[in-house]
């Protein structure tokens, strides 16, 4: 494995950096960098997709039949990196990244041609329906009811953390149309219109204060057969595909932005002594440490990219690279808390950009803000990223995997 860059990558990495000098603008970089969790403010979030959807980027890991780029996987990579490194505001991956795969994969060519313009526009934007409030990190075990009703399948039931639901227009549910056989056997992955009737999206406060998942209740909901992807009673086979592209992705080089900005920001800052915290021991091992790891997540990156580009499976490296990934953001998130201070410890939200409102803040009238935007945003960080080691798979069921994966346990 190369680690350098061909002259062609370096070609490539230059137009990147130039498209991003050019149509990234202050108010948008300002959203990358204020970011509270991994969604970005909204508004801003599909501004930046118009913008990719333009030059035609919106979608690159899309076939380019569909509206993809003809890239190898490393320009992928370094196309994650140079966004990571300018501050760009995440998209979110609902729609491009997760059910958009299933439905070229999975479906019908009227569900292709109807679903996956409007998705890369944004005029479908969709949420996720998969935990319930008895069915987390156990999801075969979920009990949404889908009867079968001629033309249609009625649905009723609830699902739970379910984010930017008040957004959304669309959600892409695992609901249950039988219950013979293994549990895994009766789920059917179904696509519905949120304006449906008899559906009710009850917010979420998180204990970062944002509203930004939120409980959806579905009674007597009535959804077209057309709406199934996939067949009825094999949506199993559906979602572990869609899981694939929900794991993947380049998470080194958002990592390595983070810890280097905590360096920045703790070089700064005071420690108990009074001097800066970088030259407290403990927290410049904790630093180090956090460092190469991260260099390592990208080396463990690169080899996954480097058997993708051979057209090799990478097999259970998608697991692997999710927990070192999650894990590592977490414990960047506790340095930026203490690099923060006192002032981190300042409620201020209207400091920052979030992923979603947050209804029980009334900031002060003159907007005043106690330290830096980045002090307010370390808590509201720190927080969300909490559940980074839960959604997608939860830790444990990942290690699981590798562990009957990779050592055959």
């Amino acid at each position: 494995m190369d680690l350098n860059w061909s002259a062609e990558e370096a070609a490539f990495r230059d137009e990147v950096r130039a498209f991003l000098s050019e149509h990234l603008t202050p108010e948008l970089r300002r959203a990358g960098t204020l970011m509270t969790s991994v969604y970005a403010d909204h508004e801003a979030s599909m501004a930046w997709q118009a913008i990719l959807h333009e030059r035609g980027w919106a979608a690159p890991a899309w076939p380019v039949e569909y509206g993809g780029c003809d890239w190898t996987p490393l320009q992928h990579y370094i196309f994650s990196r140079e966004c990571a490194l300018a501050g760009a505001p995440a998209l979110s991956p609902m729609g491009i990244r997760m059910v958009a795969h299933a439905i070229i994969g999975f479906g019908t060519a009227e569900q292709k041609d109807w679903f996956l313009p409007r998705i890369l526009t944004g005029e479908v934007f969709f949420c996720q329906g998969y935990s319930e409030p008895e069915s987390g990190s156990d999801l075969a075990s979920l009990s949404m009811a889908a009867v079968d009703d001629g033309d249609d399948l009625v649905c009723t039931g609830s699902k739970i953390w379910t984010t930017h639901a008040t957004e959304a227009n669309w959600i892409f549910c695992l609901v249950r149309t039988s219950r013979t056989g293994k549990k895994q056997e009766g789920i059917t992955f179904l696509l519905i219109d949120m304006t449906t009737p008899g559906i009710e999206i009850r917010p979420l406060v998180m204990t970062s204060g944002e509203e930004v998942q939120n409980q959806v209740f579905f009674d007597e909901v009535r959804v077209p057969k057309a709406n199934v992807l996939g067949r009825i009673d094999d949506g199993w086979t559906v979602a572990k595909y869609l899981l694939n592209f929900e794991r993947g992705g380049a998470m080194a080089p958002m990592l390595q932005v983070w810890a280097d900005a905590v360096a920045d920001q703790a070089a700064g800052q005071p420690g108990p002594d009074g001097t800066p915290l970088t030259d407290d021991p403990a927290f410049r091992l904790r630093l180090a440490d956090v460092r190469i790891r991260t260099d390592i997540l990208e080396i463990l990156e690169f080899r996954t990219i480097a058997a993708l580009a051979k057209g090799h499976d990478p097999g259970p490296a998608a697991s692997m690279l999710k927990i070192l990934g999650t894990e590592l953001s977490q414990t960047i998130t506790e340095l930026a808390l203490e690099a923060a201070g006192p002032r981190g410890r300042i409620y201020q939200p209207h400091a920052t950009m979030p992923g979603g409102p947050v209804p029980d803040f009334v900031p002060p009238e003159n907007g005043y803000v106690g330290g830096q935007p980045w002090q307010a945003v370390a808590p509201l960080r720190y927080f969300n990223d909490r559940a980074g080691s839960i959604y997608a798979g939860s830790n444990e069921i990942q290690r699981n995997i590798l562990a009957k994966a990779a050592l055959g346990l």
